[in-house]
C-alpha cells in the first residue's frame, strides 16, 4: 500500500462533499508530475490524506482511499469545464483521474503549521518550499506520524 496527500480547495470541493458522495472522481490535475503519480503510482487501496488548502487554517482534514485504478478525466474532454484540453482525445486522454472514496473526517483538523512543528515531518512534500502539487505522495513513516497526531 501507498500513501498520498490530496490538497483540493475547500469552496470548490470539500471533505464535507466527499462524505455526501461517498466516492468522487479526482479530476482537473492538470501538473504532469501529479498526473504522474495518479497514472503510475496510485493503486486501489492506496489512502489518503485529505488536505483543504485556500482556507484560513490550511491543513489535513480526512481521510481516503483510492477506490479506482486509473481512468481518462473527462473534464479534458468537456469544452464548457474549466479544465478542458483541446489537445486531449479519447484516444490520447492526456489527463487522467482516479475515484477517491471517502473513509472519515480527522477528530480535530491538522494545521500545516501543526505538521510543520512535528519531528519527523520535516521532509514531507507538502511542506517543502514551493510545493504546490495538489498530490504528493507520503512515506509510511510520515503516514504513521500524521496519525499519530
Amino acid at each position: 500500500m501507498q500513501y498520498w496527500l490530496l490538497k483540493t480547495d475547500a469552496e470548490s470541493y470539500s471533505i464535507d462533499d466527499l462524505k455526501r458522495d461517498g466516492t468522487t472522481a479526482w479530476t482537473g490535475v492538470r501538473n504532469y508530475q501529479a498526473r504522474n503519480y495518479m497514472r503510475d503510482g496510485m493503486k486501489p487501496g492506496d489512502k489518503a490524506l485529505f488536505y483543504h488548502s485556500n482556507t484560513e487554517k490550511p491543513g489535513v482534514v480526512g481521510i481516503c482511499e483510492i477506490a479506482s485504478a486509473t481512468i481518462p478525466d473527462e473534464t479534458a474532454f468537456d469544452p464548457k469545464d474549466s479544465h478542458y484540453d483541446s489537445k486531449a482525445t479519447a484516444a490520447n486522454p492526456i489527463w487522467c483521474a482516479v475515484e477517491v472514496k471517502y473513509v472519515k473526517h480527522l477528530k480535530k483538523p491538522i494545521s500545516i503549521d501543526e505538521l510543520r512543528k512535528t519531528k519527523g515531518l520535516e521532509k514531507m512534500v507538502i511542506l517543502q518550499k514551493g510545493s504546490r502539487l495538489s498530490i504528493t505522495p507520503v512515506t509510511e513513516g510520515e503516514w504513521k506520524i500524521v496519525m499519530g497526531l
